[in-house]
């Protein structure tokens, strides 16, 4: 499979984040996140096991009960329902989602 980024839709979500979703398969899916300062990903969990990238700009990143500051080259990883959260500490800031399995919910 190859995925060329010009052809893929955006999504806007509620919090303002825009989503794109990279590809996936039965078993692994990738989003592009594009955020700005302040937007929050609120806590949450899934059932889903993730690894959040930072490609550019900068995340205050929770998982459990452990914060950390995140830059290019830094990631996150989150277990089968874990809580975590994320606020973005700067415009354009952009990240990679993966997921396994893939999110079903995000494809409706």
């Amino acid at each position: 499979m190859f995925v060329k980024s010009n052809r893929i839709g955006e999504t806007a979500l509620p919090t303002g984040v825009k989503r794109k979703i990279k590809g996936y398969l039965d078993d692994l899916m990738v989003c592009e996140l594009t955020w700005q300062k302040g937007m929050r990903g609120e806590l949450h969990s899934h059932e889903h096991r993730q690894c959040g990238y930072i490609l550019k700009g900068s995340f205050e990143a929770t998982v459990g009960e452990k914060t950390e500051t995140l830059g290019p080259g830094d990631c996150f990883y989150t277990g089968k329902n874990q809580p975590h959260s994320l606020v973005c500490l700067e415009n354009d800031s952009v990240m990679l989602d993966i997921f396994t399995p893939v999110r079903k919910d995000f494809l409706h």
